[in-house]
């Protein structure tokens, strides 16, 4: 299987898990994270809508599944950012609105025979519902080359 098939398997099982539900219940904010299209649509693209090389793709998609549960059993915070950045399309007058985004990291070590850390990270925009937004091994990706098991691999 050359890498473009295995890109396009890791992408049809990590969405048929993440699609499985639109929320989870997160124990730290004792609320429903929401699971939605831009929480996915990040785990294949970068912030300025360029595609993620294929490996930073298949290594994401394959820990959705962990970093899910994580972030269903996460009852403390270890990483919090707060900043303005822009939302929407850019106006016609050349400027862009900004809101106050809240980022939240969760970390955990998963793994059976290689054990890593890993961490989630939820965001939520203005006043909107918390969602789901990523999901990395802790530390520098091209120095992570460990985790290749399948997404239903447990």
């Amino acid at each position: 299987m050359n890498d473009a098939d295995d890109l396009h398997a890791c992408i049809a099982a990590a969405k048929a898990v993440y699609e499985k539900q639109s929320v989870l219940r997160c124990p730290y904010f004792n609320e429903m994270v929401t699971l939605n299209a831009d929480g996915f649509n990040h785990l294949l693209y970068k912030p300025n809508r360029q595609p993620r090389n294929v490996k930073e793709q298949q290594l994401k998609l394959r820990l959705l599944k962990k970093g899910l549960r994580i972030l269903q059993r996460a009852g403390t915070v270890q990483e919090e950012r707060l900043c303005f950045e822009k939302v929407g399309k850019q106006r016609s007058d050349g400027l862009s609105a900004t809101k106050e985004v809240r980022y939240w990291a969760f970390h955990d070590i998963v793994g059976e025979t290689k054990r890593f850390k890993m961490r989630v990270i939820v965001r939520k925009v203005g006043d909107g519902k918390i969602a789901f937004w990523s999901v990395m091994p802790h530390g520098k990706i091209n120095r992570q080359r460990l985790y290749d098991e399948g997404i239903g691999d447990e």
